[in-house]
């Protein structure tokens, strides 16, 4: 059964960009707009640069752009010259990208109070060139700048900030959501200012109000004053989705951090550190060394150096110095490591002298060492512990007289002068118990018990400056102690949140605000929270619009103005598997509102291309929105859903040298589509592709470029229908010519197609009536007339599979076929000039998997990550050389997590693959003689630089017998 969508998503989208709209221009109305009349005073000087000059510095921007953008000629495809800039792209259109950067960094001031500082543009010029993938690009881009550091500020980093600060603030803001903005809603007829107080969701982006707010000029933008420094080591760093085959290494083209618990996370003042932590896939644990650093300030991840970094573990602590995050034990380990972020470097700490190896023991930052107590994992429980100095990087133990009974998953805090300890779990049970450690006099003293909380652990601990908190873990009480009268009190339970454990807690010095955690009832896993001041000795709950899922053991600091949250997990008791979080949120307390603290994700089955400068990713899941990544800048930017086609999925992409079309699919609901757009990225427009002889609506069918036109085959329809029509469109005449059928091959769906040069080769795909073929025929669109492929020698049949062409070859790879096995490992190459098929070698080759991604290079088919039912997602792949007609496994050190109904392009230097969905394992089903098509049909990329063939992606299907079931849809 297909999963249904809302029918008035598409509606509430554009209602909420029309609130978007009229807010941004109350927020604009004053300061901005009258900047942009053309009488308004002129103010040179430093720190000032003319419209004009921004426009002529985009201008130079958009030239290295266009200079590097891809016309595809292979094969003949592109007779005509590639244009010049100026034929593609206008002054006005030049002028009306410098005017939305201007505006959005003026909303983020006027809308959200959220200024853009001269420390956060160095931050972003820094961080371009730090994490640039293509650091020649880069140096083209300053180099056409003037490599002036304040022109560069401006005019490249600013507008890739204010896009990203601007959509992380409206994407969750409070206002956008629940009955505020029903009350809105209704009184929109009746409020002639239009003076509404709502913004629109993510889904509604801010090209909204560009496009329809009236264009203005201006003749200067005061602009910020301030000494910047020209980033000069251009290079190629971080983590993520990029992968070279010839060093055989990833780099990502974002900080994407899997997900896990048992992590740690530091406030620096100005990042949140996370480090360390595991995951659990039901049978097998992935303990962690990565980490990453997150600045709010620009919404932006880095990631930790791996370098001498301690080994995987979790459970483990961490305190910040001032300078330096110190983490420490954790997974029975009794080592440690320093982390300078300013250098990116470990140094290993003394294991000298240092406590027992350990888990789940607590640490405390006391100005000048760190101390670390208890811990352990049953039956065997410490109470011993020790205090380390990294400046003579050694250890003294702590005392054991007096010392509170041994235990595990306690609290512990730092009141300035003494470590408090409580709670917990050991051997008797769970203690009420606790101790005060002084590390001057190296001594111990108890805590009192009266009016003490019951006994637990999971709860949390905060230090107010004269009281610590105690709050949860198990029921939803707690108490204050204060250690100057040795007394507790207990916290009210009015309006306290629902009992749990495992949740996290700050201190915001008024209020301990609680959030998430584990309990007993349904929904077990809280995505809820509260607020209890100690004066008033009251709670306030927070709000859940915009939070982050429910989950455990999530991650948090305070930030002097925001919780940051992170991590965590929960486990499903219907299918009985655990899902670890990469997901995160910021919470601000005066707002009450969530903004996400996540890098960029993708779902399941976008289509991609690459420009030759640029991915785009379009769709994913049912949705109607995309992203721009830049590798040089390191940047994502999202595309204009002004005219872009309407939300879908099982789409196709073609990459014609100056546009992206989008073709095809359908919406979740039924309803197939014989409609599409042509995206124009130079201009961040949209084109609809005319229906007129478009083929009948479909999805799950093939396109390729052929240089004038777009080919589409085959596919599925409604009720069920699989097709073997096609049809050809022109995008420069709007036209569309049908392919013929006399000779086609039979309908199907979830098959592949490269172009030649000359003709399209489809092959594979599943047919009417759960079967699947291995058959295929080549199409002449110059003849209109087709030809059926050799079944001589021919690969198994299949679907779900790839196939690249190489310039004299089609080679198909792996996908889903009858059972057993149910998924393949071979394939084969076929030479349309000989009609004839010869299989790949099987040696080395990666394990049996389908709805991976394969790409060509030149002279290599890269596939990589896919599913496989018994065995789940793959974060692996291999390199084949026909040429050799041999197998390289890619590298696994630093590959982006396990995944499946992804994207993938190649840069010409490059694999890039972004997107996905991430599938633990499930039982295979009994095998019987009949097959059934249930997976889903990946990229199938172009012999160049420039993958202009996409298949599109995977809808649900019904799962008769004999078939493997395929992973879940989102």
């Amino acid at each position: 059964m297909k999963k249904q969508i809302n029918p008035n998503v598409k509606g509430h989208l554009i209602r909420g960009a029309f609130y978007l709209l009229l807010l941004v221009g109350v927020c604009l109305g004053g300061r901005l707009l009258a900047s942009f009349r053309p009488d308004a005073p002129s103010e040179f000087g430093q720190g000032t640069l003319t419209f004009a000059q921004r426009t002529a510095h985009q201008r130079a921007i958009e030239e290295v752009y266009w200079r590097h953008r891809i016309w595809p000629r292979h094969g003949g495809e592109r007779a005509d010259p590639k244009p010049s800039l100026d034929t593609v792209m206008s002054r006005a259109q030049i002028e009306k990208k410098v005017t939305d950067y201007l505006r959005k960094s003026q909303a983020l001031e006027n809308c959200w109070h959220q200024p853009i500082t001269a420390e956060q543009l160095q931050a972003e010029m820094d961080r371009m060139a730090k994490h640039s993938k293509q650091p020649d690009v880069l140096r083209e881009l300053f180099e056409a700048l003037g490599n002036d550091a304040f022109v560069i500020a401006e005019c490249l980093a600013r507008p890739a900030l204010a896009e990203r600060l601007l959509a992380s603030w409206n994407a969750n803001d409070v206002r956008s959501h629940g009955e505020r903005q029903q009350r809105e809603e209704a009184t929109l007829p009746s409020n002639p200012t239009g003076q509404l107080t709502t913004v629109a969701s993510l889904a509604a982006p801010f090209r909204f109000w560009q496009a329809r707010t009236p264009k203005r000029t201006t003749n200067t933008i005061r602009t910020l004053t301030g000494r910047y420094t020209l980033p000069t080591d251009i290079g190629n760093q971080g983590a993520g989705g990029r992968y070279n085959p010839n060093i055989d290494s990833w780099v990502p083209t974002t900080v994407v951090l899997s997900g896990r618990s048992g992590h740690t996370a530091v406030w620096t003042g100005s990042e949140m550190i996370l480090w360390g932590g595991v995951s659990f896939d039901g049978s097998n644990y992935q303990y962690f060394n990565t980490g990453a650093r997150y600045n709010p300030s620009t919404d932006n991840w880095t990631m930790t150096s791996t370098t001498d970094a301690p080994s995987a573990r979790d459970r483990h602590t961490a305190v910040w110095t001032g300078s330096e995050m110190i983490v420490w034990g954790g997974t029975n380990d009794s080592t440690g490591g320093r982390y300078n972020p300013a250098t990116d470097m470990w140094t290993a700490a003394s294991a000298t002298n240092a406590p027992s190896a350990r888990a789940s023991h607590r640490a405390v930052w006391t100005g000048s060492e760190m101390i670390v107590w208890g811990g352990g994992t049953y039956p065997t429980y410490y109470d011993t512990g020790g205090r380390y100095n990294p400046a003579t990087d050694t250890w003294t133990a702590t005392s054991l007289t007096n010392v509170p009974a041994a235990r595990t998953g306690h609290t512990a805090v730092w009141t300035g002068s003494e470590m408090i300890v409580w709670g917990g779990y050991g051997a008797s049970g769970y203690p009420n118990t606790g101790g005060r450690y002084d590390p001057a006099a190296n001594t111990w003293t108890a805590t009192n018990t009266t009016n003490a909380p019951t006994g637990r652990s999971g709860h949390t601990a905060v230090w107010t400056g004269d009281e610590m908190i105690v709050w949860g873990g198990g029921p939803n009480t707690g108490g204050r102690y204060n250690p100057a009268t040795d007394s507790w009190i207990a916290t009210s339970t009015a309006n306290a949140p629902t009992p749990r454990s495992g949740h996290a807690a700050v201190w915001t010095g008024s209020d301990m605000i609680v959030w998430a955690g584990s309990n007993y009832s349904y929904p077990y896993y809280a995505d809820t929270g509260g607020k209890y001041d100690p004066v008033t000795d009251s709670w306030a709950a927070i709000s859940t619009s915009n939070a982050p899922s429910g989950r455990t053991v999530p991650s948090a600091v305070w930030t002097g103005s925001e919780m940051i949250v992170w991590g965590g997990y929960f486990f499903d008791i219907y299918s009985g598997t655990y899902s670890y979080l990469g997901t995160g949120g910021r919470y601000d307390p005066q707002a009450d509102s969530w903004v996400p603290a996540s890098p960029p994700l993708g779902g399941g089955n976008p289509t991609g291309i690459w420009t030759g400068s640029e991915m785009i990713v379009w769709g994913g899941g049912v949705s109607n929105t995309g992203l721009r990544y830049s590798p040089a800048t390191d940047s994502w930017i999202s595309t204009s859903t002004i005219n872009a086609p309407s939300a879908r999925s099982g789409q196709s992409a073609v990459w014609t040298g100056s546009e992206m079309i989008i073709w095809g699919g359908w919406n979740g609901a039924g309803n197939f589509f014989n409609s599409g757009g042509r995206y124009d990225p130079t201009t961040d427009s949209w084109a609809t592709t005319s229906a007129t002889n478009a083929p009948a609506g479909r999805d799950l069918h093939t396109a390729v470029w052929t240089g004038s036109e777009m080919i589409i085959w085959g596919g599925v329809g409604s009720g069920g229908a699989y097709f073997n029509t096609g049809g050809r469109y022109n995008p420069k005449t709007g036209i569309w010519a049908p392919t013929s059928t006399t000779h086609a091959p039979g309908g199907r769906g979830r098959h592949t197609a490269v172009w030649t040069g000359n003709q399209m080769i489809v092959w594979g795909g599943a047919l009417v009536g759960f079967d699947i073929t291995h058959t295929g025929g080549r199409y002449n669109p110059t003849t209109d007339t087709w030809m059926a492929t050799t079944e001589l020698n021919v690969p198994d049949r299949r679907y779900a599979h790839t196939a690249v062409w190489t310039g004299n070859e089609m080679i198909v790879w792996g996908g889903s076929t009858m059972c057993p096995p149910c998924y393949s490992y071979t394939g084969g190459k076929y030479n349309p000039i000989t009609d004839s098929w010869t299989a790949t070698s099987i040696i080395n080759a990666p394990s049996s998997r389908y709805e991976h991604t394969a790409v060509w290079t030149g002279n290599e088919m890269i596939v990589w990550g896919g599913y496989f039912q018994s065995e789940g997602s793959f974060n692996t792949g291999g390199r084949y050389s026909p040429a050799a007609d041999s197998w390289a496994s890619t590298s696994i050190i630093n590959a982006p997590a396990a995944r499946f109904q992804h994207t993938a392009v190649w840069t010409g230097e490059e694999m890039i693959v972004w997107g996905g969905l991430i599938q633990r394992p499930t039982p295979m089903t009994t095998a019987t003689p009949t097959a059934t098509p249930t997976a889903t049909v990946t990229v199938s990329p172009s012999p160049t630089a420039t993958p202009s063939a996409t298949i599109p992606p995977v809808r649900a299907t019904p799962i008769p017998r004999g078939r493997p079931i395929p992973a879940p849809r989102p």
